[in-house]
């Protein structure tokens, strides 16, 4: 006789103990002011609307399984090939694919803070993440990265949560002394940071990520992409599901690639908000990250000029009430006296400082 069911014993060991990545809160209603997310508050080129409902006669049809002519158009794009390039379902799934193509049971590393994915996918795959933490200052642990021995590094450039920007000489200093694989994964690059693409045809050890879903406006297709030497995209391409990223986002992303004049006045909108409201921050003498990305890392101070965990919750859950959203991180010393708040329109950021005004008040009479 068999012995009866146990999913316990037959789930993988990596699994048991994986904690799963929480996405910022979606919430339920209307009236919210929502900057908790990092989205882009402006639509989309009115072209991808065009180009999907064109497209929506051929649902009945598979996708093109490699998603060949966003490959090409992205190779172009940056003065690749084709074969620089591989297409995700979203970064994060471009992600997995380099956990289980080069991590298994290896060492992988990230700097701390930096996005809590990377715990997800690498312990997915079986392998340990090293952590490298920062300082306040931001500077990068060039040293430490360099001994952590990982066969897969990963930089968020610019940093999530901070929106700190990395120049391009640390990352090339990097390059130069890793043995293993580097991934910038480049989010938020498009805010004002420099990207690393240039470097892809300089080193092979170099993969950079990037994604449709800020700058350009298609969080919800998903459509993310990697650049790499050919024989990186050749590896990842084995282990890249069938049909990965549907004929909609395909199209989407295409047609968005074709309006650059969308891509660039929606980026200037969002950075001139941002700069503004980090004045804003400023004249609060609320202690503000630089930022190259679409949302400001702030430490909130209460009435009586006091910082810290306790505050930066109080001041979280005062614009929850006020049905306004942003984005705490408690788990690190380094993290959980601030909030992240997403760079929305002009009127949502003025929602956004109405409820500072507001909770300052309310600290004032406690």
């Amino acid at each position: 006789m068999s012995e009866p069911f146990n999913l316990e014993k037959i789930t993988v060991p990596a699994i048991q103990g994986l904690s799963p990545y929480v996405p910022g809160e979606q919430p339920q209603g209307d009236g919210w002011v929502k900057l908790n997310t990092n989205e882009n508050p402006y639509p989309a080129s009115r072209s991808v609307k065009e180009a999907i409902e064109q497209a929506v006669d051929s649902l009945r049809l598979y996708p093109e399984p490699t998603s060949h002519a966003l490959r090409k158009t992205l190779g172009a794009y940056y003065d690749l090939s084709d074969k620089h390039v591989i297409v995700g379902n979203g970064s994060d799934n471009i992600l997995d694919l380099i956990t289980r193509s080069f991590v298994g049971n290896n060492k992988a590393g990230h700097t701390v803070p930096s996005y809590s994915l990377y715990p997800v996918v690498v312990g997915m795959s079986g392998g340990h993440l090293v952590d490298i933490p920062f300082e306040a200052s931001m500077e990068l642990p060039m040293d430490a990265i360099l001994k952590s021995d990982a066969s897969v590094f990963f930089l968020t450039n610019p940093n999530a949560p901070t929106g700190v920007c990395f120049s391009l000489d640390a990352i090339e200093q990097l390059l130069k002394g890793l043995s293993g694989i580097l991934v910038v994964d480049e989010a938020y690059i498009d805010f004002g940071g420099r990207s690393a693409a240039p470097l892809v045809s300089k080193y092979q050890n170099l993969i950079v990520i990037q994604t449709f879903s800020k700058s350009r406006s298609l969080a919800g297709l998903r459509v993310g992409f990697a650049l790499a030497h050919p024989s990186i995209i050749a590896v990842l391409d084995r282990v890249r599901d069938a049909y990965n990223v549907d004929g909609l986002a395909q199209v989407g992303a295409l047609a968005a690639l074709d309006d650059q004049a969308t891509f660039e006045a929606n980026c200037q909108r969002v950075i001139a908000t941002r700069e503004q409201s980090l004045k804003q921050l400023h004249a609060l003498d609320w202690f503000t990250y630089p930022s190259a990305s679409n949302f400001l890392f702030t430490q909130p101070k209460d009435a009586t000029g006091r910082v810290g965990q306790d505050v930066a919750q109080s001041f979280f859950e005062s614009l929850k009430q006020q049905k306004i959203l942003v984005r705490y991180f408690g788990k690190y010393s380094l993290t959980c006296s601030f909030i992240r708040v997403s760079i929305g329109t002009d009127t949502q950021m003025k929602s956004f400082f109405k409820g500072v005004e507001s909770w300052l008040q309310t600290e004032s009479h406690n």
